[in-house]
C-alpha cells in the first residue's frame, strides 16, 4: 500500500504574492475626494479645490481625458507587466508621481512628512512645493533614498531662493522645478470671500527662519524706540516688555519709474508672483546657481514656441501644466496642450504632464500622447486628509492599481511600448477616429 502523501506544504514551493485588501470604504478617485470632502474644514477644501474664476479651466483638465478612448490589443502574452520607468535617476514603480502642493498640513497635521513616508513606501517620486508646511530637510529624512524634487518659485530678492536652493542641494534633491507660470496670480474667489490666510499654528516651513529674522529685527527696532521715547519718565523696572510685531507683506509693484520688490515676511501671495522673470536671465541663473547637483525644469509650458525656447536655454525637461486650472482661466486644458509641446521638443528633454488626472486610465492616454511621466496633485491631498499616510498610499496603490490593469487589457506590458496606436478621440458628434 502507498504510504499516505505528505500533506504539509512544501517551503521552497514558489508563492503567490498576497494581495492587499481593499478599503471597501474607498475603491476609487472618486470616493477618495468625496471622503475628504467630509473631513477638511470649508477654507482647507476651497482652497485645495478650487480654480481660478468659473473654473472652466479646472473641468477641462479633467473631461479632457473622455475625449480619448483606447484600443486595445488581445491575444498577447501579458503575463509579466513592468510599470516601472525611470526617473530622475530612480525606477519609479509607475509612470507617475506625487505633484508638489503647498501647505499639506492644512489637510492632516503630518502634512509633506505623511506624503513623503508613503512615497518612500510605495517607490513614487515626490514634488516639494517651496510653500510647504514642513521644512525640505525633513521632508528629505522622511523620503530617505527615494527621490524628491523642489518645486521653485523664483523671487524678485534672489538671495531668498538661493538660500532654498543651497538647502536644496545640501539634502539632495534631484532637482528644482522652477514654477513659470505665475508673472501673476491668477483670480481665486474663494480664496477671496474666506480670507484665505494660514491658521496660526502652521507656519511656510521653508522661510519660517527668514521670516522670524524679519520679525524679531522689526520688534527689536519697535522696542528701542518705544524706550527711547519712555525711558525719562517710566523706571526701567516698570516698563513694560513689548511683543514682537510682525511686520506686514506687501507685494512688489511698480511705482511709474521703478519696480518696487515684495517686502516684510515671505508669503505666497505676496511673493509668489514675479512679472521680472526672463528666459534671457533668469534660466541661466538658475542653472548657473543649481550647478551640477540639481536639474533645471520648468514648470508651466503649454506651447510649442515656449517648449523650443526651454530646449533652447538648457532646461533639463518641461512640465505640460497650467497649475491646476488655478491660473488663466480659458487656457488650454494639459492634455490638450501636450501633443504639440512633444512634437516640438522631439524627444530632446523629458516632456511630463500633470492636470486632471483621475484614474489609471489617464495616465495610460497621456503616456500614449507622447508624455515620458505624469504628475498627481489633488487626489493626492485627498487621500492624505481622509486619512494620512494611509490614505496617501491608498491613493497612490489606487492609481497604480488601474494603471497596470489598463496596460493588461490594452494588450502592453511596458510602459515604452504605449503609444498614439493605442488611442483614437471621439469628436463632437461621437465619432472615434485614429490619431
Amino acid at each position: 500500500m502507498a504510504p499516505e502523501a505528505d500533506s504539509k506544504p512544501d517551503p521552497s514551493a514558489p508563492r503567490a504574492p498576497q494581495a492587499e485588501p481593499h478599503d471597501l470604504n474607498c475603491l476609487t478617485i472618486s470616493e477618495l475626494e468625496s471622503l475628504a470632502y467630509e473631513r477638511m474644514d470649508k477654507q482647507t477644501r476651497d482652497y485645495y479645490n478650487e480654480g481660478a474664476d468659473c473654473g472652466s479651466t479646472l473641468s477641462e483638465n479633467i473631461s479632457a481625458y473622455g475625449k480619448y478612448r483606447i484600443r486595445p490589443r488581445v491575444l498577447r502574452d501579458i503575463s509579466q507587466i513592468d510599470t516601472t520607468v525611470q526617473v530622475f535617476g530612480h525606477k519609479n514603480s509607475s509612470a507617475f508621481g506625487v505633484a508638489p502642493t503647498a501647505m499639506q498640513r492644512l489637510a492632516h497635521s503630518d502634512g509633506e512628512i505623511a506624503t513623503a513616508r508613503a512615497c518612500r513606501s510605495r517607490r513614487v517620486v515626490m514634488g516639494l512645493s517651496s510653500f510647504s508646511t514642513s521644512t525640505l530637510e525633513d521632508v528629505a529624512e522622511a523620503s530617505g533614498d527615494n527621490p524628491h524634487v523642489l518645486q521653485l518659485y523664483l523671487f524678485e530678492e534672489r538671495e531668498h531662493s538661493l538660500k532654498l536652493i543651497d538647502r536644496a542641494k545640501k539634502a539632495g534633491y534631484k532637482a528644482v522645478l522652477l514654477t513659470v507660470d505665475t508673472p501673476m496670480l491668477g483670480r481665486r474667489n474663494l480664496e477671496i470671500r474666506n480670507q484665505f490666510k494660514l491658521p496660526a499654528h502652521l507656519s511656510i516651513a521653508n522661510f519660517a527662519e527668514q521670516n522670524e529674522d524679519t520679525d524679531t529685527a522689526v520688534g527689536r527696532e519697535h522696542s528701542r524706540i518705544t524706550t527711547a521715547t519712555d525711558e525719562k519718565k517710566t523706571p526701567s523696572s516698570r516698563r513694560p516688555k513689548m511683543p514682537r510685531q510682525r511686520r506686514p507683506s506687501t507685494a512688489g509693484y511698480h511705482d511709474g519709474q521703478r519696480r518696487i520688490p515684495p517686502s516684510g515676511p515671505i508669503t505666497f501671495h505676496t511673493h509668489a508672483a514675479n512679472p521680472t522673470l526672463s528666459w534671457d536671465e533668469s534660466i541661466p541663473w538658475l542653472k548657473d546657481v543649481c550647478g551640477p547637483e540639481m536639474e533645471v525644469w520648468v514648470k508651466g509650458i503649454a506651447t510649442a514656441e515656449d517648449a523650443e525656447l526651454a530646449v533652447r536655454h538648457g532646461c533639463d525637461g518641461i512640465i505640460v501644466s497650467n497649475h491646476g486650472g488655478r491660473q488663466l482661466n480659458g487656457a488650454l486644458a494639459t492634455l490638450d496642450a501636450l501633443p504639440e509641446v512633444v512634437a516640438a521638443v522631439k524627444r530632446r528633454v523629458p516632456v511630463h504632464v500633470d492636470g486632471g488626472i483621475r484614474h489609471g486610465t489617464d495616465i495610460f492616454k497621456a503616456l500614449a500622447l507622447g508624455a515620458d511621466f505624469c504628475w498627481v496633485g489633488r487626489p493626492i491631498l485627498w487621500g492624505l486628509a481622509y486619512k494620512g499616510q494611509d490614505g496617501v498610499e491608498l491613493c497612490l496603490r489606487l492609481l497604480s492599481d488601474e494603471f497596470r490593469l489598463c496596460m493588461g487589457l490594452a494588450g502592453v506590458t511596458t510602459v515604452k511600448d504605449i503609444t498614439r496606436d493605442y488611442l483614437c478621440k471621439v469628436d463632437r458628434d461621437g465619432f472615434a477616429s485614429r490619431l
